[in-house]
């Protein structure tokens, strides 16, 4: 919560005409908080307490999100692990993933899978399917893990996967 508040008033420095007393008549920022920080009491990962975090800002500046959705996404912030959230990052871009990371993989032939084994060292098949399979139930990820298997060349490998939901999702956990 220290960090949030070092983060709002920021955030009233930053943006000219925001002000913190203003927040308090704000109920969606109101539910928000609330709902974030009981999930925060319920984990010590950093990653999803970084996006916790990054959803509160995110609301107080108003970023233009159905006010439906970002509940629905601090559910999925509650829900899913930083795996999940990792592979969901690793789908929005895969080359620019990789290339981040220092990791080279230029594929001939195999399916997504590949890829993310590639991405994620030592994450086997029994692990990433259901992450992926969730991802795509909540609409995150435009494929399921048949196309992780089905055979394709580099720039199937390698294309992204994210849905406009998706992008979404990361844009309101993300600073």
């Amino acid at each position: 919560m220290n960090r949030v508040a070092e983060r709002l008033k920021e955030l009233e420095r930053e943006i000219q005409g925001f002000r913190l007393e203003t927040l308090k008549e704000n109920e969606l920022f109101l539910t928000v908080v609330l709902h974030a920080t009981t999930t925060a009491l319920r984990s010590h990962q950093e990653e999803k307490l970084r996006a916790l975090q990054n959803a509160i800002v995110n609301c107080a500046r108003k970023i233009s999100i159905q006010e439906n959705l970002q509940l629905l996404f601090l559910n999925a912030v509650d829900d899913l692990t930083p795996l999940h959230l990792q592979i969901l990052k690793y789908f929005q871009n895969p080359p620019q993933w990789l290339n981040e990371h220092e990791i080279k993989f230029r594929p001939s032939m195999g399916g997504a899978g590949s890829g993310l084994e590639a991405a994620f060292p030592g994450l086997r098949r029994e692990i990433y399917d259901p992450i992926v399979m969730d991802l795509f139930n909540r609409g995150l990820v435009n494929a399921d893990k048949t196309v992780l298997h089905a055979m394709m060349g580099e720039s199937g490998i390698l294309s992204s996967r994210i849905t406009e939901l998706g992008t979404q999702f990361l844009k309101y956990i993300e600073a």
